[in-house]
């Protein structure tokens, strides 16, 4: 599939934001729309904010139909998610990617939003972002103002470094790799196997990161990856953050054992503490698109993500 990235955002454009996942609280929505007009962004809602379906931003439908008619719709420059929680993949097989393909446009979230990015990837190749919420990360009274400054890269087509000078670094598996970049919330990952849009890491850097999983949670998760081969296919691993990932046993593996373990014995160039993923600063990064990662330097360099 060829890669295909969005044109950048001008200061005068139109967005959109939509809850394809779970509701949100509209009260924490309006802080994170204030940040995108700070921006110098216009704002348009889609249909199904704020409603609730149970656990999900509205019905299967509704949730589907937000998400064409933002790419639909030629005025819309970009698609932010305002939430992750779930419900992405319940309509994932519906969804037209010949639409999206032909109407390709700056995608933003992550968490719940990971089953979308692989699927519009594989399916379209569009480059899209990892990045913080509109309403659950920038709805917080105070947000890391470094998660802010991440937007920038959807203005200027610009390299992404991402070195100790961000956090802590430490590395796994000793070595060089490159390739497109893949992955994201490690819980779905997992959800993707088996299905039509199995997440392909063959050759590719893999990002993990999740929240609130203990760590035989995820040991279990690794240990699928490691037997289906998908952590021996990727050229390389990219270790987020695993947010509030604690055994509430007394009996139980750490996290960084558990992780350290597989990774180790996948064999393949790996480097853990970025702050990409449930946290905060939580550093948004482009999907997608080519991307390095030297153990020596402690150092990922990422490609421009827009054009």
């Amino acid at each position: 599939m060829d890669e295909i990235k969005p044109v950048r955002l001008q200061r005068g454009d139109l967005v959109g934001v939509i809850t394809p996942a779970s509701p949100i609280e509209l009260e924490k929505l309006e802080l994170g729309i204030a940040f995108l007009k700070e921006q110098g962004l216009k704002v348009k809602m889609g249909n199904s904010v704020g409603r609730s379906y149970g656990y999900l931003g509205g019905t299967d439908a509704e949730r589907l139909e937000d998400l064409h008619q933002m790419f639909r719709d030629p005025e819309i420059k970009g698609i932010f998610c305002a939430r992750g929680g779930y419900g992405t993949a319940r309509f994932a097989s519906q969804i037209d990617y010949g639409l999206i393909k032909n109407n390709p446009k700056l995608f933003w979230g992550y968490s719940d939003i990971t089953f979308l990015h692989t699927a519009i990837n594989q399916h379209t190749g569009l480059c899209t972002f990892h990045g913080p919420m509109i309403g659950s990360d920038l709805g917080r009274e105070s947000v890391h103002p470094v998660s802010k400054q991440c937007f920038s890269q959807l203005f200027e087509p610009k390299e992404f470094i991402y070195t100790e000078e961000l956090s802590p670094l430490e590395v796994v598996v000793e070595g060089y790799a490159e390739g497109p970049i893949v992955g994201g919330n490690l819980t779905l990952a997992i959800s993707t196997m088996g299905t039509k849009f199995e997440i392909d890491t063959t050759g590719k850097l893999f990002l993990i990161e999740d929240i609130n999983e203990e760590p035989r949670a995820v040991d279990r998760m690794l240990n699928q990856l490691l037997l289906s081969g998908k952590l021996q296919a990727a050229s390389g691993i990219i270790i987020g953050d695993f947010c509030n990932c604690t055994s509430r046993s007394d009996q139980s593996l750490t996290l960084d054992e558990v992780i350290n373990y597989y990774v180790r014995l996948a064999g393949k160039p790996a480097i853990k503490g970025f702050k990409i993923g449930h946290c905060n600063p939580n550093i948004a990064i482009p999907l997608g698109v080519h991307a390095t990662l030297n153990t020596s330097k402690k150092k990922l360099t990422i490609k421009n993500g827009v054009i």
